[in-house]
């Protein structure tokens, strides 16, 4: 079983790196020159970060740490050190995942119209959507009408103007409709709690979790790539719509929760190697460098 070490706070990192890796496959052909590119599953942080000079006594808290993550065995939390505060002023600790597709159901199941920037549906499914929200198409036709779309106007209930250009079908069957979903680059949240507002802006790393409590694993790190949408809702928390890199990788159950604060905003690492190593020069002063990468 996978253990959890807690890393040392101090001293703090005198530099950082922290790097994003995608699976995308590239082709072009040698006839047309023509591009084309097809993005998988796979993506993760990784970085590296280096210590100050410290005395032993300052070193061996380290050297605990590193000696107890096993290799790659364990696991600590961990988030890109020159970006812990979030640049947003939202006041509480965490978000809920709030899906509102069809007032609160995945569809799974409807026939779509796809025209310049209008998706228009069979039935009453976009109910529960304001602008500013984000929806995941899968099922039509043309590749460009599936993936993540930010709706810049609910025209009705059963028909929704979005940011991006689609390509015409006048009657896409079986297709789905979905929030929060494995693919998803927006995420939909409502505020922890009627009290818990501000803002989330560009930058802010967050964490998803796979439970309704912080006592639950974080599983996925993002970055939020827009100022949120934030929707204010008579007598009940405020709801954000917010842009995100990379995609997710499982989909994100309704009611599961998202780290914001600095406390939270955290998600699992593990060394990227098996060898840890030290230096020390005539002074005892100790030098201390480790990679990681995260936990998939």
């Amino acid at each position: 079983m996978l253990k959890k070490i807690a890393i040392p706070t101090s001293p703090w990192f005198t530099r950082s790196n922290f790097s994003l890796t995608r699976a995308v496959g590239d082709t072009i052909s040698p006839f047309s020159g023509k591009h084309r590119s097809q993005e998988y599953d796979s993506v993760y942080w990784h970085g590296s970060v280096s210590l100050p000079p410290m005395n032993r006594a300052q070193t061996v808290e380290w050297q605990s740490f590193l000696l107890e993550l096993t290799g790659t065995r364990n696991y600590f939390l961990f988030t890109d050190p020159d970006a812990k505060t979030p640049r947003g002023g939202y006041n509480g600790d965490t978000l809920d995942s709030d899906i509102r597709v069809d007032s609160g159901s995945q569809v799974t199941s409807v026939t779509l119209g796809f025209s310049s920037s209008t998706i228009t549906a069979g039935t009453a499914i976009f109910d529960g959507l304001v602008a500013g929200d984000f929806i995941t198409v899968s099922g039509g036709l043309n590749e460009e009408n599936n993936g993540t779309h930010k709706i810049v106007t609910k025209t009705s209930n059963t028909a929704v103007v979005v940011e991006s250009t689609l390509v015409s079908e006048s009657s896409a069957t079986s297709c789905k409709v979905r929030q929060n979903v494995k693919g998803s680059t927006g995420l939909s949240l409502e505020a922890s709690s009627n009290t818990a507002t501000g803002t989330i802006l560009k930058g802010d790393y967050l964490a998803i979790y796979d439970g309704q409590t912080t006592s639950t694993n974080p599983v996925q790190l993002v970055m939020a790539t827009e100022n949120a949408t934030k929707t204010t809702q008579s007598g009940s928390p405020d709801h954000y719509s917010v842009a995100i890199q990379p995609k997710l990788r499982a989909d994100f159950s309704d009611g599961s929760i998202l780290g914001f604060s600095t406390l939270y905003n955290r998600s699992r690492f593990r060394l990227m190697q098996n060898v840890i190593e030290w230096d020390a020069n005539h002074l005892s002063m100790y030098g201390v460098s480790f990679d990681f990468i995260e936990v998939i």
